[in-house]
């Protein structure tokens, strides 16, 4: 099926309709690229320590050289990295991409049970966990494939006296580092230095191999490996890279990198594009600190940031935000769940740059449209499809909708994921025979090719970004003995874009929201928790007794 593009017609000035997917076959060659052209750059910082490029190519491959070394682990092989943004989040990430295997990105915050399917499902060999987390990973370990544990400390890379300071507060003043026993567990610092003993061997990396399985959630609330293979990473390095065009300074650029880099939206955007051009990632650990967000912004001259609607509009409301200097600010991209206007609006007032909105999804490396970098004012549009990309709108039949049409958002293009890993029959359902991606999300195009998002398909919940799938949250709530019947839906809420509601008939008259929401606690992540908890006699139904979501919602 061959479509219109309008939109190449609004492209701002000087951004190509096609890229060069073929340029560089991986990511490592991208990386190595970046290293030649800015050895001496400073390339992320973290609690007040930067590494240069240089010191990232050599901790990397030392971390490559152990893991091909030691644990002998062969190409393909998956490592997942459960941590927060820190400096030893991009020196394993890039480590186990030069080594040929694959990064199963694992938020640090998951339960148990989330931990344990994703490590099954994968079937990781290795992972490295901060202290922090690694009870989590003590619990499932013995249940899992993983032959090797990897732990580090938040401050193992910051260097002494300060490093050292870090550990001792998180684990002895603020009580952030629960006790664990994991026999055989290596500490990171450690494997760098083995890793010094071996030569790593030349890698024969090709642009069909797996760089990722990135995890996200599924319709049937199983989450699910978007394999995105490293000419998928490296055609949305290209596509994001022209559409920056000239709206970056190869060298200078400094970016906030608040969003964890487990998140496709910041791993790519941030932790991959921008290496591209030589430039500093401030990576923010913890940004839900508020006001240590804001004084590590006052003391650092950035000049773009990334975001969801959530982060910036807590930065707009915390004490010390309008002090910050934005003279060097040029780019703001916001991203992973809509941007609300009043948000865009107050964000243009205070630091003088729009706020631009991108669209994208996990199995799409993730950038599908942007709008132009030079948009004066906030527009509502999702934007443009980006270059050697196809866009559409199709209705139920699959054929294509006019202008101004609302139906289901299709993408095609180099970025589209391989598939879900082990799940052929998903891959099917979401990739159609001629490419097209359905994205489960309702949309229009006008008439200049710009495209807006209306509504969604799928009853996902979108949390500060992060999916959430109500039948998951109804499994868990299911299970407990006092409950009959559980709803999940999405309202609305001023902080996180929607929040969770649970509609219960209850089984048990004694049974409490408390109850209920201590349970989640145990089983779900923070993001997939009810907020609001309500009891009903019945719940509304189909005649056929599938539970009416959508009228719960508009009840709400």
């Amino acid at each position: 099926m061959t479509i219109e593009r309008p939109w190449l017609a609004h492209y701002p000035a000087g951004v190509p309709a096609e890229i060069d997917v073929d340029e560089f076959p991986s990511i490592p060659s991208v990386l190595e690229g970046a290293i030649r052209n800015f050895r001496d750059r400073p390339a992320f910082s973290n609690l007040g320590k930067t590494l240069t490029y240089a010191e990232i190519d050599e901790l990397s491959k030392q971390f490559a050289a152990y893991l091909l070394g030691e644990l002998k682990l062969k190409k393909g092989d998956r490592v997942a990295i459960m941590m927060p943004n820190c400096l030893q989040y991009p020196i394993a990430t890039f480590g186990v991409l030069r080594a040929g295997l694959t990064v199963v990105n694992t938020n640090p915050m998951y339960t148990a049970r989330e931990l344990r399917h994703q490590l099954v499902d994968s079937g990781t060999s290795a992972i490295l966990v901060l202290d922090n987390f690694a009870k989590t990973v003590q619990d499932v370990v013995a249940d899992t494939q993983v032959r090797q544990v990897i732990t580090t400390g938040l401050g193992d890379m910051v260097g002494f006296p300060k490093g050292a300071i870090v550990n001792f507060v998180l684990k002895h003043v603020k009580k952030m580092v629960p006790d664990h026993d994991i026999p055989g567990a290596v500490r990171f610092r450690d494997t760098l230095a083995l890793g010094r003993k071996h030569a790593l061997p030349d890698v024969s990396i090709t642009p069909e191999d797996i760089a990722f399985l990135q995890y996200t959630g599924g319709t049937t609330g199983v989450a699910k490996g978007a394999m995105l293979t490293h000419r998928n990473l490296v055609a949305n390095m290209q596509q994001a890279s022209a559409w920056l065009g000239s709206n970056v300074k190869v060298g200078e650029e400094v970016i906030v990198t608040a969003l964890p880099l487990y998140h496709i939206f910041a791993l790519t955007a941030n932790g991959l594009v921008f290496m591209k051009y030589g430039a500093k990632n401030l990576l923010i650990t913890n940004p839900r600190d508020m006001p240590a967000f804001v004084k590590e912004l006052k003391s650092n001259r950035f000049t773009a940031i990334t975001g969801v609607n959530t982060l910036f509009n807590g930065l707009l409301n915390t004490p010390g935000f309008d002090e910050i200097d934005f003279s060097p600010l040029h780019m703001t991209l916001g991203g992973g769940m809509a941007v609300q206007r009043a948000v865009a609006e107050r964000w243009k007032q205070a630091t003088g740059v729009t706020l631009v909105e991108a669209y994208g999804l996990t199995e799409t490396s993730p950038a599908a449209c942007i709008n132009p970098m030079n948009l004066a004012e906030y527009n509502g549009s999702i934007g443009l499809p980006v270059p050697s990309t196809e866009a559409c709108i199709k209705d139920e039949e699959g054929n294509a909708l006019p202008v101004g049409e609302v139906g289901e958002l299709c993408i095609r293009g180099p970025q589209v994921m391989k598939g879900y890993w082990q799940r052929p029959e998903e891959t099917a359902a979401a990739i159609d025979a001629d490419g097209w991606l359905h994205t489960g999300d309702m949309a229009k195009m006008d008439e200049q090719g710009f495209f807006y998002i209306v509504d969604r398909k799928k009853d996902m919940i979108l949390v500060s970004g992060f999916n959430v799938y109500p039948n998951e949250v109804e499994d868990v709530v299911a299970m407990m003995p006092g409950v009959l019947e559980v709803a999940a839906v999405g309202v609305p809420d001023e902080r996180s874009g929607e929040a969770v509601k649970l509609v219960i008939v209850k089984k048990d008259p004694a049974l409490t929201a408390e109850q209920v929401k201590a349970h989640a606690r145990e089983n779900l992540t923070g993001y997939k928790q009810p907020k609001i908890v309500e009891f009903r006699d019945e719940l509304p139904k189909t005649n056929v007794g599938k539970i009416l979501r959508r009228e719960l919602r508009d009840a709400s």
